[in-house]
Order: C-alpha cells, then sequence, then structure tokens
C-alpha cells in the first residue's frame, strides 16, 4: 500500500551503469522542482516536494527500470497536471519512456474512474454472455443522412455499439447537431421495430465549450454513449465529460503513439483512471504494430482488480476482419467489444448480409465456449 502522500512513477531509462543513479536523479528533480537541489533551501519542499528515487532495476546491459516517488500534491488532483508530474518535462528526453503509475487508493478515488464500467455497458445494451459488436460510421465527406442510412443498417443487422469515426467532428457536410440527430433517429426507429439495444456513441470534438454544447445536444436527443480521443482534447477533459456525462464513454487512441508513455499504462490504467469506461486498441495483425503481447497488457490492465475503481472494457480495433472474430473471442474472452469498421463497410450493397455475418460469427464462438 502506498503513503497518501506519494504516488510512484516508473520509466523505463536507456543509461551506461555508470551514469544510471546520476540520469535517475535528474529525473525525479525534472518531474518534481525543475530545478537543480542546491536551489531549494525550504525545508518543506525538501522534505514533501521533491521526488526521490526509490528504486532502479537493471532490465538489459544499458536498460533500467527506474522507480520515482512523486507527490501527490505537486498534480493539484486533476488530471492534467498529473501527467505533466509523472511525464511533461522527461517526456522530451528521447532515451526515458513512462512505464508504469502506481496511486495511492484515495488519490484514485478522486478521480473515479469508470462511471459505468463493463457491467454498465452491458447494462445499456442488454449483450449478456458475449462480447459486444460494434461498427464505425465512414468515410468522412458523407452527409447526416448518408450517416443514418448507415447506422440503421448496423442497426437492424443486430450491432450492439455503432461509434463515428474519431475523424467525424463537426465538418460542413455533416454537422455534429444534424448527424447526431440523424443517426440517433434511425437507430431509434430500428430498436423501436426489432426490440433491439443498438446504441450509438457520437464523437466529441473542439474546445471545451464546443464539447460542453455537443454533450447537451447528444443528451436531448437520446445518445446513450460518447466517444471521445483523450490525447486530442485532453486528459482533463476526459475526466470532466466523465464526472458531467452521465453516460458510457469510450476512449479513442488517436495521438497516444506520440508520446513514449506504454501503451497498456495509458490505454489501459490512465485512461481508466481518468473515467474512460472502454478503451479502443490498435489489436496486433491490424492496420498498426503493436505486438500481441502489448495488447494482451493493455486487456489485462484494463479489466484487473485495481484499487475501487470498475473495470473498463477492453476494444480491440484497427483493421480486424469477421474472420478474426474466433481468434479474437478466444484470445479476450466474453468481456471485450470487438470492434470491425473498414471490412464490413466494404461490402457495400451487401453491407446488412456482412454485418449479419459478423453479429452471427460473434454469437457463434459464444454457443461453442
Amino acid at each position: 500500500m502506498l503513503d497518501e502522500a506519494w504516488l510512484h512513477a516508473t520509466y523505463r531509462v536507456e543509461s551506461r551503469s555508470s551514469e544510471i543513479d546520476a540520469r535517475a536523479n535528474a529525473i525525479a528533480l525534472e518531474q518534481s522542482i525543475e530545478t537543480p537541489i542546491e536551489g531549494v533551501n525550504d525545508e518543506r519542499v525538501l522534505r514533501d516536494v521533491v521526488a526521490r528515487v526509490v528504486n532502479i532495476a537493471r532490465v538489459a546491459e544499458t536498460s533500467f527500470d527506474v522507480t520515482i516517488a512523486i507527490a501527490v500534491e505537486t498534480t493539484g488532483f486533476e488530471a492534467g497536471q498529473l501527467l505533466n508530474m509523472l511525464f511533461g518535462n522527461t517526456s522530451l528526453h528521447d532515451d526515458v519512456a513512462l512505464i508504469d503509475v502506481e496511486v495511492p487508493p484515495r488519490f484514485a478515488a478522486g478521480f473515479g474512474g469508470p462511471r459505468f464500467g463493463i457491467a454498465g455497458i452491458r447494462e445499456i445494451t442488454g449483450v449478456r454472455g458475449r462480447p459486444l459488436t460494434c461498427s464505425a460510421l465512414k468515410p468522412q465527406g458523407l452527409a447526416p443522412a448518408q450517416y443514418a442510412q448507415i447506422a440503421g443498417t448496423f442497426a437492424h443487422a443486430g450491432i450492439d455499439v455503432v461509434k463515428d469515426d474519431h475523424g467525424l467532428a463537426d465538418q460542413s457536410s455533416a454537422p455534429f447537431t444534424a448527424r447526431v440527430r440523424a443517426v440517433q433517429r434511425a437507430i431509434d426507429e430500428v430498436n423501436r421495430a426489432s426490440g433491439t439495444h443498438c446504441v450509438y456513441a457520437p464523437s466529441l470534438s473542439g474546445h471545451c465549450g464546443q464539447m460542453r454544447e455537443q454533450l447537451l445536444h447528444a443528451r436531448d436527443s437520446g445518445v446513450r454513449m460518447l466517444l471521445i480521443a483523450p490525447m486530442l482534447c485532453g486528459v482533463a477533459t476526459l475526466a470532466a465529460v466523465a464526472r458531467d456525462a452521465n453516460m458510457p464513454l469510450i476512449a479513442h487512441p488517436a495521438m497516444a503513439g506520440a508520446a513514449r508513455i506504454a501503451p497498456p499504462l495509458l490505454l489501459g490504467k490512465l485512461f481508466r483512471l481518468f473515467g474512460a469506461d472502454a478503451t479502443i486498441f490498435p489489436n496486433s495483425g491490424g492496420r498498426f504494430s503493436y505486438a500481441a503481447k502489448v495488447c494482451d497488457a493493455i486487456v489485462e490492465r484494463a479489466r484487473a482488480q485495481w484499487l475501487d475503481l470498475s473495470p473498463m472494457l477492453p476494444v480491440p480495433a484497427g483493421g480486424m476482419s469477421v474472420a478474426r472474430v474466433p481468434e479474437m473471442r478466444a484470445r479476450f474472452g466474453d468481456d471485450a467489444m470487438l470492434l470491425i469498421g473498414g471490412s464490413l463497410l466494404i461490402a457495400g450493397d451487401q453491407l446488412l448480409a456482412r454485418c449479419r455475418e459478423f453479429v452471427a460469427a460473434v454469437k457463434r464462438e459464444g454457443e461453442k465456449r
């Protein structure tokens, strides 16, 4: 159990063994007072604010894991400042990566974690005993009525969650308000006619004022889930939306690769701490280069017991296909959302049939278990 006054951050540092002590202490100063220790005369600052090295472990000839205790008070108990104190200036050093963080229980409780989590998403969608299915509205440039038609097809096929592509924002071709109104109406019509529970997750974007207006409009339109890209809008915005939305949030990983923060930490733990209920990650073997062990670690961090925070639903994505459903189902189990986008849309006039094939594949794999 950590002292409530300190959190522990672990960094992977490339260094010669003769220099690692100095490098570790330099990181501790950079991530706390950002000045030479000789310039500090205040006893309280020296005792309660200056970060300290607590462990150095060699992992390879010139690679070390350095764990540093950082004073909780320096975070201001705010998500953006927490990220700053963890990796703000040190992220500018290309020989250092942030790989893990452990925070004390009361500190984590202050953020709250997922408000809905896996159980809440299952309650809203009505899905039990299998992974959820998900697809995305693409491509950019269509009109609201065209997105509504695609969404209606997805819903009619039995897909559980229809989300905006994260590139859909407030473009003139499909303004947020018009798009959300049209898509939600189309999904509602299918749900009423078929008794299904398809849920639409529009993408919030823009500055905080715009996102607040979008949230209100989405709520008025009957939306019950939202998509947000924390590394585009800021992790503090994610935390604020999680407090205010009163609906599940799916976190998108756009720009997550721009910082040297280990994906299992960023996508699996920090997004969860800040309030995401589901986390999209680029699954191995798709359009991106995440290794299978990295994906497995993201899923483990998202769902594992961690203090008193609810588990988060992992969403493997990024060039997935219906043919990979058995593999993903076996690997990630029931508590996942399988996201297939482009490989469905290329079906053209056969989109409904292809979507039904996707839904049937997920259910069929569930029956085998």
